[in-house]
């Protein structure tokens, strides 16, 4: 007797545990290729490479350069959306699905996060700052920069380093030759901001043709 009901017992065990396990296994007889559009809900952009996972199976897969996605699904099934600056969205597959093809257009959130100003400058210390602060020269801003790299002297020594060509030594005898005109009669001009004659005076310095005889 007693072994009957042992042998009862195990085959109600049994029946207990095979319906849960049934009851637990999804049916995947109708499979669904459930494709979609993942957007962002403020400016309705495609949000490309977009993480999609079907956490009912662990697979998933990601959205393409124009937020689209296609996946293999069952009815029923939880997908997670994750994309970086919004917040994780979820979407429940339908159950009630007939055919083996459905679209959506999923939207997520924007997640914005407000930061504190940073201020970033150019010294490590506010030592370093105020040595820079004394041993700054007035002044020195762009224009006055831009007026010294301009200045008659900066351009005679960037023309002395030049080699002349013809075309500069044309236009150098032309310019002579309209001053000459221009000047006739008059005093004549001043080549002090001439780049060429700097040029030649440098040239000729430098060969110890201008020493006091």
């Amino acid at each position: 007797m007693s072994k009957y009901f042992s042998l009862l017992f195990l085959l109600i065990s049994f029946s207990f545990i095979f319906d849960a396990f049934s009851q637990d296994k999804k049916d995947t007889s109708h499979l669904i290729q459930l494709s979609g559009v993942v957007l962002s809900e403020t400016s309705l952009d495609q949000l490309p490479f977009t993480t999609v996972i079907d956490l009912s199976t662990n697979k998933g897969t990601l959205t393409d350069a124009y937020g689209f996605f296609t996946l293999v699904t069952n009815p029923g099934d939880t997908l997670a959306f994750s994309s970086v600056g919004h917040k994780n969205g979820t979407y429940v597959v339908p159950d009630s699905l007939k055919d083996n093809r459905y679209s959506i257009i999923h939207v997520l959130k924007e997640d914005t996060n407000y930061l504190e100003e940073v201020v970033i400058y150019p010294w490590p210390s506010k030592e370093n700052f105020a040595k820079a602060f004394v041993e700054m020269e007035p002044y020195s801003d762009a224009f006055q920069n831009a007026k010294q790299q301009l200045s008659g002297e900066s351009l005679a020594f960037a023309a002395a380093k030049l080699q002349s060509d013809a075309s500069l030594a044309f236009g150098t005898s032309q310019s002579q030759m309209y001053t000459q005109l221009y000047s006739q009669g008059q005093q004549a001009q001043t080549n002090l901001l001439n780049p060429f004659a700097w040029s030649k005076f440098i040239s000729e310095w430098k060969k110890g043709n201008l020493k006091i005889k």
